[in-house]
């Protein structure tokens, strides 16, 4: 394969192949960067124009398996439905290059791209974004701007630009940033996991000595980054991220192709029927968009169309129906906007900075382990959890893994048709709806240390006007407090939305859907009062300050606060469905008494095991105790039993001898004998063979459980001592 292009970046050499596969689309890029291979094509259909006022654009990243030398696995050996990795790269590079596209645009455009060669070291989805953007710039269609994405991290306090998949492991931070030569995109951010320490009586000791007996507990902090570490971080990534398209638009320039001669969608509106409007209906309009729900406030604008219609007969054929459609809905759109930048008010009377009424129910439905019905204004989540063990963990393998991963904390967003009043069934999982639900694990992941459990949080949206994701973390966040997990910060979520207009602006906090639809910024904001965990945002305008980013992050996180409070009063109320709620329970013992809690043979544990109905994990090492039950009750009572084990003096053992004979007790029989208990508790074993002169057939046939009997310490081997009837 000869390259036509080499570029050297940030920890990162691409090198790009123009001309030589895929000649029949409309644009192709191959891309090479270390041992990773990836192909990217557009392809339009220039057959037909899609005329409603919408961008036809699909986008499909695509990984084989044979790019790592893997054959999938399963009963199918080729190919199937696209792995969530691969949906949510897809969206990544769908939501970069949308905003390239010309105003008017309408010809159905497919972006593919293939990675056919995979390094284990590799940011695949860096690399797919920079492949597409690079067969999109050197395309026919009149794009004249590159866009790419640049990846920070943070590890031991220093800032990393395009780290390797082994480095992005040991960050505590996960920013991706797209954007032009000049703009900023798009943002997505997670800070990455959490830090366990040692604490006692809830205060943090870093000269604790653990011989003092103090009651040592793990617990779980998270790395939430501060809003001004992130624009800082935003700063240095940005400058590197303009730096590097315009080395990509020089070194990309020579290859592109003529631009196409194509048609474009007409966006004129009727300057009569918008004057018409204006003059007449601006009242009905204003009373329109203060019906909050996008069902009530359609009904209102399509009963003012018919009525127009009724009233100019001359408009009444289809042609002039959708052009007083438009009409309306710009007055509609610039009432919305001049009375945000002029009035500082919103359509639904609230302030910039004001967050919709909030109430949160939670344990609504008495059988499931735990859930809460979270509801900010006229948008309702109900977030549902279901606590398993390890083995109830999702498993995948991406194509850059050594082996399957287990993936114990899940997400799950659905997003069916009634929450915004539409006819419309139940169908699969969309990319929507994939998205959101990462968004949200991303938000509460950092807060939680499962220590082998699985967690499902599933989300039902059943009512939409605004941000339901961020309603997921808040609610998410409720049903882990609801089923009694640790959390080690309260998290919830706020989207911000901005309108801008001849370099006026108004940052909106808790933005409806309204505002969304006609605003410039969608702004996902996700944390605690402290610091932000998760991050997602889109730029309709063509980029944003960084002033203007610090002056959003900081309202939103005034509104978290504001929200957080209505949280934490929330919690006092929480009553847990103990009748069905498993509990877990950690704690530490002196690893000295390890030997007592389990028993001879395991015995003691055993029947600790099968009183309580519990699963006891012990760490032989530093004494960490995990208790895991079907309910609080059981666990507790194993808890107590286990620290009246510790508690109680160690009792003096007998020092046996053989010959030495004592009076046991009879405490299990089995096929092959009795184990019998001496009078330090310890067990000794009575083969069958020496239970009696005579020949035993069976042995409860000569010994019953709870039977005092006389034996003989016979002999020692090993640990075990053998015994036979005095």
């Amino acid at each position: 394969m000869k390259y036509d292009v080499k570029v050297e970046l940030q920890n990162r050499v691409e090198e790009y192949s123009f001309g030589y596969v895929a000649k029949q689309a409309n644009g192709a890029a191959w891309l090479k960067s270390g041992n990773t291979v990836i192909l990217a094509t557009v392809v339009i259909d220039e057959t037909e124009i899609v005329k409603d006022d919408f961008l036809p654009l699909t986008v499909q990243y695509i990984e084989k398996s044979y790019a790592a030398g893997k054959i999938p696995g399963g009963f199918f050996k080729r190919e199937t439905k696209p792995s969530d990795f691969e949906t949510l790269t897809s969206r990544i590079v769908d939501r970069s290059l949308r905003p390239l596209f010309p105003k008017g645009f309408g010809y159905p455009t497919q972006i593919t791209i293939m990675v056919f060669s995979a390094d284990k070291d590799a940011d695949l989805q860096i690399l797919a974004l920079n492949a597409a953007s690079a067969a999109l710039y050197v395309s026919d269609i009149d794009i004249n701007r590159s866009v790419s994405a640049v990846r920070a991290a943070k590890i031991d306090g220093a800032l990393v630009l395009n780290p390797t998949l082994p480095e992005l492991k040991n960050s505590i931070l996960d920013l991706y940033l797209s954007g032009t030569n000049s703009e900023l995109l798009m943002i997505e951010m997670r800070s990455i996991g959490g830090t366990d320490i040692d604490v006692t009586d809830g205060y943090i000791d870093p000269m604790l000595d653990p011989t003092l007996g103090a009651n040592i507990i793990s617990k779980h902090v998270s790395n939430a980054i501060s809003e001004d570490a992130l624009i800082d971080v935003f700063a240095k990534t940005e400058e590197v991220l303009f730096e590097s398209n315009l080395l990509y638009e020089a070194a990309f320039a020579s290859f592109k192709k003529a631009t196409m001669e194509i048609e474009y969608k007409a966006h004129n509106i009727n300057e009569v029927m918008l004057s018409y409007v204006k003059e007449n209906h601006i009242e009905q309009i204003r009373a329109a968009m203060s019906q909050m729900a996008k069902s009530e406030r359609s009904t209102a604008l399509r009963a003012l169309r018919k009525s127009i219609l009724n009233t100019k007969q001359e408009w009444a054929n289809t042609e002039d129906e959708v052009a007083l459609k438009d009409a309306i809905e710009k007055v509609k759109k610039e009432q919305v906007r001049s009375q945000i930048l002029t009035q500082k008010v919103r359509a639904d009377g609230r302030a910039l900075n004001e967050i919709r009424p909030i109430t949160i129910d939670t344990n609504v439905l008495p059988s499931a382990h735990a859930s809460c019905l979270f509801t900010r204004g006229q948008t309702q989540a109900l977030v549902v959890l279901t606590m398993g063990g390890p083995k109830d963990a999702q498993m995948f393998e991406g194509l850059t893994d050594d082996a399957t991963q287990n993936e114990n904390f899940m997400v799950h967003y659905n997003f069916p048709g009634f929450s915004v009043g539409e006819a419309s069934p139940v169908m699969g999982t969309k990319r929507r709806e994939l998205g959101h639900g990462n968004l949200a694990k991303r938000a509460l992941e950092p807060i939680v240390n499962l220590d082998g459990q699985t967690v499902r949080l599933v989300s039902e949206i059943l009512e939409s006007n605004g941000s339901s994701s961020m309603a997921t973390v808040c609610g998410g966040y409720m049903a882990l407090r609801a089923a009694d997990i640790e959390t080690s910060d309260t998290i919830a979520g706020i989207a911000m939305g901005m309108v801008s207009e001849d370099g006026n602006y108004a940052i909106l906090s808790d933005i409806m859907g309204l505002e969304d639809h006609d605003g410039d910024m969608d702004f996902k904001v996700t944390g605690s009062k402290e610091g932000i965990t998760a991050m997602q945002m889109d730029i309709k305008l063509g980029g944003i300050s960084l002033d203007v980013l610090k002056e959003a992050l900081y309202q939103a996180k005034e509104g978290r606060a504001h929200i957080i409070d209505i949280m934490l009063e929330a919690e006092k109320e929480i009553a847990f469905n103990d009748g069905v709620l498993p509990s877990v329970d950690f704690f530490h013992i002196d690893p000295g008494f390890i030997g007592e809690i389990i028993g001879q043979a395991g015995k003691t544990i055993r029947e600790i095991i099968e009183k309580f109905e519990v699963a006891i994990d012990i760490d032989k090492k530093d004494g960490k105790v995990k208790i895991t039950g079907k309910n609080k009750a059981g666990v507790s009572g194993a808890r107590d039993h286990i620290e009246g084990i510790v508690n109680t003096p160690k009792q003096a053992k007998i020092k046996y001898e053989v010959g030495d004979k004592y009076e046991g007790t009879v405490k299990k029989i089995v096929d092959f004998g009795a184990f019998i208990e001496l009078p330090d508790g310890t067990d000794g074993l009575i083969h069958i063979s020496k239970i009696s002169d005579s020949r035993v057939e069976k042995v409860s046939d000569v010994l019953k459980e709870g039977e005092k009997i006389t034996v003989e310490i016979l002999e020692f081997k090993g640990n075990k001592i053998s015994l036979g009837r005095a």
